[in-house]
């Protein structure tokens, strides 16, 4: 390889969708983008983190016959490069000494030139590295052309300058002259402030300009925004990629003044809060489909907000000829719920099928009769037809290879509003880190805006009167959610702090909620955590998410000093505890 310092480098910077556990996809994908690369007469190109395994593989790179399918293909995308065409840039999984390393490897001149290890490895909400990656020692710069190319890992420009392991400045101290940082950032609301703010602070503490990769695509709860972007010396945006697109871009760096300055690229409009977590919710839908291989999905219409909006979400996501809408009716549904599930499924243009559950639930009821004589009626025969229409819901899904979209928001599997084994059931919830005002707020604005991407319809996809209508789930006569949860404003308010900042109570209480209400709120949040171990996964799009992030014990006696502790008789049975605290089902 030829060692004279070159004065221009032209990077094309590949931001792209791997599938975890896919290498021979994803080396493909890296092929594709090298060919067009060498269209644009890029030097090198760069991927994102562990590109070639996916991100995150989790324990799935602990098995030695895929550390060694990376391998080879690690191997066989460096012969590529003795076309003399552009170098690669590349993260996989990388076995030294009998150590696994998260790496990033520099292909060129046919061979594996260079290769270096993630050192800051993140043990803390969604990430969990250390179980499964050794740290690395601090690395120096490596060559290409001439040029010093420092390549920290992600987390490795997270750390706080002045730091043992600080690599940005190891990097700096040790001759490098141009950053690019793959990654493997996860999206949640306000990310890429968070992500700009970070780099900001490793450019201007290094005097180096740098290069910001990041993957895009849906993994499980995961979805990755891209958003990849590059700063100069001078922290300037040398050009900003737009989120939640697939996109390939040649840059163009030259050497002035002893640094490296990159020509004014592109600079994508940033995506308004609201609309970058719908597009979230309808590429992690979208992904989990697709990646596992569904013809379809099969959605249970209500006419309420949440399934309209995820019936949106998917059809958005998929087209209309992949959706599939069951309204379930039974005695207590009204002709309002029937005419609003008519209109969105008609909105939308998705198949739309009426099945009466009246004869399931009354053979359901008839079947238990022995079992229950001399129990009185309660909240058990309501659920018998949420799990009525689970079943049904299922059947589908069975029968046609559709996977069942759940519904539920986030304000409802805090408190356990929600039936296990019936509305709960599903693969899926595009919804399920959304509370319920943010649901109405994405709802109005998926009248008023269509991603670019989106396969439905513009225009008012979701009737007003859905959004204006009390949400009901109809399991007796006259029922409102209100009748057992504080109206959905106050209750977003109190979990929102209990969740996301685990505040105590006697703040939320000082901040002008009712006592009472904040306490029977932590109560149904605390009961409610052994149906969450049961839920579908979802698109995480808040700073802490049920399942990656909030993992609580499921056996937990601790209440908040600042809340009374439950008395004998409330703790004895928990269904006599979900009763008294309001809940709809154990």
């Amino acid at each position: 390889m030829n060692e004279r310092p070159a004065d221009r480098l032209a990077i094309a910077v590949a931001q792209l969708n791997p599938t975890v556990g896919d290498i021979s996809g994803n080396l493909e994908c890296a092929r594709k983008a090298r060919m067009q690369a060498v269209r644009d007469g890029a030097d090198v190109i760069a991927f994102s983190e562990l590109f070639i395994a996916g991100y995150p593989p989790e324990d799935l790179v602990l098995k030695p016959a895929f550390q060694a399918a990376c391998r080879c293909a690690i191997e066989a995308l460096a012969r590529d490069t003795a076309d003399n065409g552009p170098a690669v840039l590349v993260g996989t999984p990388w076995v030294e000494d009998g150590k696994l390393y998260n790496a990033y490897a520099l292909l060129a001149g046919g061979k594996i030139e260079a290769i270096r290890f993630k050192v800051n490895l993140p043990n803390y909400g969604v990430f969990d590295e250390k179980r499964v990656f050794a740290s690395g020692p601090l690395p120096g710069p490596v060559s290409y052309r001439g040029v010093r190319l420092g390549l920290p890992v992600c987390e490795d420009t997270w750390t706080e300058w002045g730091d043992y392991e600080n690599v940005v400045e190891c990097l700096s101290e040790t001759g490098a002259e141009l950053l690019i940082v793959p990654n493997g950032s996860p999206y949640w609301r306000d990310k890429a402030e968070t992500r700009l703010n970070v780099s900001v602070q490793c450019v201007a503490q290094s005097g180096l300009p740098l290069i910001y990769v990041n993957q895009i695509g849906g993994q499980d709860e995961l979805v990755f925004d891209g958003a990849s972007f590059a700063l100069n010396a001078d922290r300037s945006i040398a050009f900003q990629l737009p989120a939640f697109r697939e996109t390939i871009l040649t840059t163009h760096w030259s050497r002035s003044g002893g640094g490296w300055r990159c020509t004014q690229g592109p600079i994508a409009r940033a995506d308004d809060p609201d609309e970058a977590d719908y597009a979230a919710c309808m590429l992690g839908l979208r992904d989990y489909v697709e990646k596992n291989r569904f013809k379809g999905v099969v959605i249970g219409l209500s006419g309420g907000v949440d399934s309209a909006l995820c019936a949106a979400m998917a059809t958005d996501a998929l087209g209309h000829e992949r959706v599939r809408c069951l309204m379930l009716p039974f005695r207590y549904t009204s002709q309002e719920s029937l005419d609003d599930a008519a209109a969105i499924a008609r909105t939308l243009g998705v198949r739309y099928d009426i099945v009466p559950i009246e004869s399931a639930v009354r053979g359901l009821e008839a079947a238990l009769t022995g079992v229950f004589a001399g129990a009185p009626r309660d909240v058990t025969e309501e659920n018998l037809q949420a799990r009525a229409r689970g079943t049904i819901l299922m059947a589908v899904s069975n029968k046609f290879s559709l996977m069942v979209v759940t519904t539920g928001n986030k304000s409802e599997m805090s408190v356990g509003y929600a039936t296990l084994y019936g509305d709960m059931n599903g693969g899926f919830n595009p919804i399920k880190d959304l509370y319920k005002t943010e649901v109405y707020r994405l709802a109005r604005l998926r009248n008023l805006w269509k991603p670019a991407d989106a396969k439905g319809s513009a225009g008012e996809v979701i009737p007003q009167n859905v959004l204006t209508r009390a949400p009901s789930a109809e399991l007796r006569e006259n029922q409102t959610d209100q009748d057992t949860l504080p109206p959905y404003e106050v209750l977003d308010h109190i979990l929102e702090p209990l969740i996301e900042r685990e505040e105590p109570t006697a703040s939320i209480i000082a901040a002008g909620f009712d006592r009472e209400v904040v306490t029977k709120v932590e109560r149904m949040l605390y009961l409610a955590e052994y149906k969450r171990r049961q839920a579908a996964p979802g698109v995480k799009v808040t700073l802490k998410n049920f399942g990656r992030d909030r993992r609580y014990p499921i056996v937990n006696r601790f209440h908040d000093p600042g809340t009374p502790v439950p008395q004998p008789d409330q703790t004895i049975s928990k269904t006599a505890a979900m009763a008294k605290a309001g809940a709809s089902d154990f």
